[in-house]
């Protein structure tokens, strides 16, 4: 069975290994070097001062996760927010993407978070079907934007809009209730 639960920095080791197949095998991350669990544990410990950061486990073993973080750091971007989501490579195809997101989503628009967006590595059809598929729109393509393993990728923006009019003030993570939080990640 698949749990889902909120990552702590003790996560380190094991999403940096998770995360480390993306970097050293494909272009899907823009980062060169696989950061080892100390730095993974640094970044989890950041992004969860204002944003969700949540674990999938089978059997108490982590296979996968997905965060949110600032899409652009000026103040009117304040509401909006930049999604990823990584799994171990053995378990693509069987939900746990979708588990995660739809966690991950809910838990933004508690938040009061109103655009979301996900910025997809070209080519890669299988992440734009899934994006498109959780409900979120393309809004454009850009060529030639990272080089890695000689060769250039693109990227893809996606988006999907929580909320119409206007937005309430953002509620950083850490003060989202606990019980809510619990009962979101255990809806799924």
């Amino acid at each position: 069975m698949i749990k889902l639960r909120l990552a702590s920095p003790s996560d380190g080791e094991a999403l940096a290994q998770i995360y480390a197949y993306y970097v050293e095998e494909t272009g899907v991350s823009f980062e060169y070097d696989a950061p080892s669990g100390e730095e993974f544990s640094r970044r989890i410990a950041h992004k969860m001062k204002k944003y969700p950061y949540i674990v999938a486990e089978r059997d108490g073993r982590p296979i996968g996760y997905a965060y949110a973080s600032e899409f652009r750091e000026r103040a009117a971007y304040g509401w909006d927010a930049e999604l990823s989501v990584y799994l171990d490579r053995c378990e693509r195809r069987n939900g746990v993407g979708r588990m995660l997101y739809t966690a991950l989503t809910e838990l933004l628009k508690r938040q009061n978070f109103v655009n979301l967006y996900a910025i997809i590595t070209l080519p890669h059809d299988e992440s734009e079907a899934f994006h498109t598929k959780m409900g979120f729109e393309k809004l454009c393509e850009v060529d030639r934007v990272g080089y890695k393993k000689g060769k250039w990728y693109g990227l893809t923006w996606y988006r999907l809009v929580l909320c119409e009019g206007e937005p309430g003030p953002i509620i950083p993570f850490p003060a989202l209730d606990a019980k809510v939080i619990g009962e979101i990640l255990t809806a799924n």
